[in-house]
């Protein structure tokens, strides 16, 4: 039987920030881009239910609205307000596709990717233009005492990050972001990465 995760042993910041990378879904598992609307699967669920949130973040959560963010929330029982600023990045014509099927019908596009991510999707997002689009909500977090913790996407959180402690965009795809990933950040005049934590 799973052991649940404890999380709470952490010391109060004057600014706290979990950012916390939504459970597996069926995309996760086999390689592919999600769609908005594509739900976990039954072990991501599962795993998400084992992560104790601490106390202090059970007070503001907010999340992605995509499907797989907002069960996360609930698997984890607390309810989440979504904020758009922590969508996953748009993935253009290759959304709710595998790897493989892409491969098939648009491989040179594909290869173009592998090679140079930052640059999103044929029709979707580049990191930078979701750099932009979350840039603004990290920007107006409080820095009085408080927790806040937020439950988005890996690529979000890559972006996140970069502009929060001032990473070039392709540095942060060397940092592993599994599925139930949590980033502990802190504000004291500026935001620390405190610990990357794995499920």
């Amino acid at each position: 039987m799973r052991r649940p995760v404890n999380l709470s042993s952490e010391v109060p910041l004057s600014t706290s920030l979990l950012l916390i990378c939504a459970a597996a879904t069926r995309s996760s598992r086999v390689g592919g881009f999600p769609r908005v609307d594509e739900p976990l699967d039954d072990a991501g669920r599962s795993d998400a239910a084992a992560l104790i949130l601490p106390d202090r973040f059970r007070a503001r959560v907010v999340a992605s609205p995509a499907r797989s963010a907002m069960e996360t929330a609930d698997a984890m029982g607390v309810e989440a307000v979504p904020e758009q600023a922590l969508r996953d990045m748009d993935h253009g014509r290759w959304a709710g596709q595998r790897f493989t099927d892409v491969e098939a019908y648009d491989g040179q596009a594909l290869i173009g990717w592998l090679s140079d991510p930052t640059k999103g999707c044929p029709d979707g997002e580049s990191m930078e233009q979701a750099r932009q689009r979350v840039a603004p909500w990290v920007d107006g977090l409080p820095v009085s005492d408080g927790a806040i913790c937020a439950i988005s996407h890996a690529m979000t959180i890559r972006v996140a990050l970069a502009h929060m402690i001032d990473m070039p965009l392709h540095t942060t795809l060397a940092i592993d972001i599994a599925p139930l990933s949590r980033l502990h950040l802190s504000f004291h005049g500026r935001w620390r990465l405190q610990a990357l934590e794995r499920a």
